[in-house]
Parts: C-alpha cells; sequence; structure tokens
C-alpha cells in the first residue's frame, strides 16, 4: 500500500517506497552518441555542494547544473534536438520531404526555445505558442532564434491545444514534450533525449567516487524529464537502488494529485516564478512510469523556490525557479515536522549520496530577481 499524506496537508507529499523495486527496459542505444555529435555539445558540469550534504543531513550531494545545454540555458535542447533528428529521419524514409518545415509547438519557455533553436540550426521554420505568465524576456529569446511566437491569454494546456491545432496545417508538424492518446511517439523521442542527462551523471559520480546515487531529485512539469529519469535508474540489471523524488510548484500539483488518486488527473493552474513546471495535466505516456517508478512526491511554494535560487547562486551554481526547485523540494522533504518519516520512506541516511537536478540556469527565467529571495 503507499503511504502519503494527502495534499491538504504541508508540504502535500506521496510516497511509494515499493518503487524501488519496479523495473522498466532501457532508453535505446545511440542518444548520447548523436548528442556527441552536435557541434558545440560537452557533458554539463556536477559540481559537489558539501555545504548542503551538511545542511541535509546525507553524505554527500551535487548539483547537475544545466544552465548551459548546447548554448541554450536549459536542458531543454536534449529531448528537441534528438525528436527532431527521428521525426525528419521518418519524413526522409517516408520519400515525402519537399524541402523546409515549420517545427510547432507551446511551450513555457525552454523547451519553446530550444524548438525554435533546432528549427534555425536545421534551416527549417517554427511557430511557438506562449501561454500567460511566460516572462517577456523569455519570450524574446524565443524570438530571437527566429521563430513565430503566438501569445495564448490561457494556461499551459491551452497553449498546447492551440499548437496542435495549428500543427494540422500542411508543411508542419508538432514537436511537443507531453503526450495525449493519438500523440506519443514525438514525446517518447524526446524523453530518450534525455537519457544523455542521466547517463552523463553515471560518469561524473563514478569519476568523484560517488558511486549510485541514493537519491535524485527531479523537477516536474508534465513528466518528461521524470518520465527519462525513472526509466534510466529503473531499467539498471543490478545494484543498490536510487530513490526518485519529483518536485512541483503548490500552484501546479498534476502529478502528486494524480498519485494520490491513482490515475492522471487534470489541475487548474495559478499563478508561480516556476513558469516551466506551470503544468495542468501529466504526459500520457509518462504516467505509467511516475506511477510505478517514482518513489515520491512533494510540492513547493514559490518563497521555497526563490530562496533556493539564492542559496545556490551563493555556491556558484546559477539556477532558475523550476531548476532550484529541485533542492527547495529535498529541503522540504529531510527538515521540519514529519522528516523522519519522509527520510525513512526515501530509504536516505547520513551516508547517502544526493543529485540535485538544476534544469534551467537563471537566464532561462528572469522573472525571479534579488527582491523575491
Amino acid at each position: 500500500m503507499p503511504a502519503y499524506v494527502s495534499s491538504t496537508v504541508e508540504p502535500p507529499w506521496f510516497a511509494r517506497p515499493a518503487a524501488r523495486a519496479w523495473t522498466c527496459p532501457p532508453a535505446p542505444a545511440g542518444v548520447r552518441d548523436f548528442h556527441a555529435s552536435l557541434s558545440g555539445y560537452a557533458a554539463t558540469p556536477l559540481p559537489e555542494l558539501p555545504s548542503l550534504a551538511v545542511e541535509l543531513g546525507v553524505g554527500r550531494v551535487f548539483v547537475k547544473d544545466e544552465s548551459c545545454r548546447l548554448g541554450l540555458p536549459a536542458f531543454k535542447a536534449l529531448g528537441a534536438s534528438w525528436a527532431v533528428h527521428r521525426a525528419l529521419a521518418a519524413r526522409d524514409a517516408r520519400g515525402d520531404a519537399t524541402g523546409p518545415v515549420t517545427l510547432v509547438s507551446a511551450t513555457d519557455g525552454n523547451h519553446g526555445r530550444a524548438v525554435a533553436r533546432t528549427a534555425r540550426l536545421l534551416g527549417h521554420r517554427a511557430r511557438i505558442f506562449v501561454p500567460r505568465g511566460v516572462h517577456p524576456e523569455a519570450v524574446a529569446a524565443i524570438v530571437a532564434e527566429g521563430a513565430e511566437v503566438s501569445r495564448v491569454t490561457g494556461a499551459y494546456d491551452e497553449a498546447v491545444g492551440r499548437a496542435a491545432a495549428a500543427a494540422a496545417e500542411p508543411g508542419a508538424f508538432l514537436v511537443q514534450d507531453t503526450a495525449w492518446p493519438g500523440y506519443e511517439r514525438i514525446p517518447g523521442w524526446i524523453v530518450e533525449g534525455y537519457s544523455t542527462l542521466c547517463a552523463e551523471i553515471d560518469e561524473q559520480l563514478a569519476a568523484a567516487g560517488a558511486g549510485t546515487p541514493g537519491l535524485i531529485a527531479i523537477p516536474m512539469g508534465v513528466g518528461s524529464l521524470a518520465h527519462a529519469v525513472v526509466t534510466h535508474y529503473r531499467s539498471r540489471p543490478a545494484g543498490p537502488p536510487t530513490a526518485l523524488l519529483s518536485v512541483e510548484p503548490t500552484a501546479a500539483p498534476c502529478v502528486i494529485e494524480s498519485l494520490i488518486c491513482g490515475e492522471p488527473v487534470s489541475v487548474t493552474t495559478g499563478e508561480t516564478i516556476m513558469a516551466g513546471l506551470n503544468c495542468g495535466t501529466p504526459s500520457s505516456i509518462a504516467w505509467p512510469h511516475l506511477r510505478d517508478g517514482l518513489d515520491a512526491a512533494i510540492a513547493i511554494p514559490d518563497a521555497a523556490s526563490a530562496r533556493a535560487v539564492g542559496d545556490l547562486a551563493r555556491l556558484g551554481i546559477s539556477s532558475g525557479p523550476c531548476g532550484a526547485a529541485s533542492l527547495a523540494g529535498l529541503r522540504a522533504a529531510l527538515i521540519g515536522d514529519g522528516a523522519d518519516e519522509r527520510r525513512a520512506a526515501l530509504g536516505l541516511g547520513p551516508a547517502s549520496t544526493v543529485v540535485l537536478l538544476s534544469t534551467e540556469g537563471a537566464a532561462a527565467n528572469p522573472a525571479t530577481t534579488t527582491a523575491d529571495i
């Protein structure tokens, strides 16, 4: 039986320790080699932060710093580049390659810019739908990539619907990082693209003598990155299992609410500085992996993320509110009332190694300023 505290209790929390025994097939081979062939590819840093290990009562803490990934200030280029590569190869194989196409997507910022950058580098067009709440500087960065930007007055889910409709036009196809019944192949390729990040972590921890991580904290939007992380760590044939913790804004807790309900649900989202996590519905292809492979989920308020942004900056890590959510979520899990129970559910001890995924740099989301911290 899963053990959880309902979302009416602070912090909103769900735990399923049996997840560490669940297994799944691995991501396909060849993704890392594809990324390594791209101009500007390099593994992003994994610095160790001993002061956080002391604060959190664990052995070692590392932060996967995605503030510069293939020239962009977030990890999203990994998924967009691989998915577009696969989609264009499939088009060529069908024999209907007739010239440039228009890549269409909805975004809270980072994914749309990655799609636009990929389109520009390959000589294609891009049309990006942006919901309310995305900072004007993030929108301007997408425009600077040469994309046509369409503003949507509604939330992220509405922007996705508008993008899907636009992609039905001739010469266009949708490159969306969420899936629903009938639209799953390209989101699946995006998930595969994120596997490179996990492969880098394995190599970097081995080089640091840290071995297998005891826990990875993952910022959660629709669940595509978490899907990739679950796939990577639940497909290992041997070795100690890794606990996986997802972190969402309290303004958009679609995954934790789905976990509590035992089925995917949509939530009405509010305003949050964690713009890239402001999603109301889990991805359909991610959901089975999240349901069965996540050890725990937690939701955090904006103030906790803003504090983590500042703390990481003082430790030399450029992180936006979405990236810093991983630190804020782990703090909420391991400190305060009920922390002993949550720590036990995660299987953490004083010698555990923890990895925080900082999925974006400060430049990706300028909404947080020092005044907010």
